[in-house]
């Protein structure tokens, strides 16, 4: 069974530190461009940060530029999202998903249809 099940989201203070994971089960992780994306209430979904298959080349969304890094584990057939100096406007609904045969930047930009999703994690960011 294809699954992608993301942990990690929770309520932190302002300027703190949250690492999203996302395990992947009944596929390949290493044939498949990977991808964050999140929806915040009443705002489109945006892609947030995005990692090749090929060459592990990345693509970061300027609002998370410098902040947060996203890598993958082969080994495990796991993603992570590391968020840092996390700010209210981060608040919202954080995906991962998978898709084969594109760049990282294409994945996060073009509103691709992505091969698998998972079913998201909140991320709440206040004081």
């Amino acid at each position: 069974q294809v699954q992608l099940v993301e942990s990690g989201g929770g309520l932190v203070q302002p300027g703190g530190s949250l690492r999203l994971s996302c395990p992947a089960s009944g596929f390949n992780l290493d044939h498949y461009a990977i991808g964050w994306f999140r929806q915040a209430p009443g705002k489109e979904r945006e892609g947030v940060s995005c990692i090749s298959s090929s060459d592990g080349s990345t693509f970061y969304a300027d609002s998370v530029k410098g902040r947060f890094t996203v890598s993958r584990d082969s080994a495990k057939g796991t993603v992570y999202l590391q968020m840092n100096s996390l700010k209210v406007e981060d608040t919202a609904t954080y995906y991962c998903a998978v898709r084969g045969m594109t760049t990282a930047r294409a994945m996060c930009i073009l509103s691709l249809a992505m091969d698998y999703w998972g079913k998201g994690t909140l991320v709440t960011v206040s004081s």
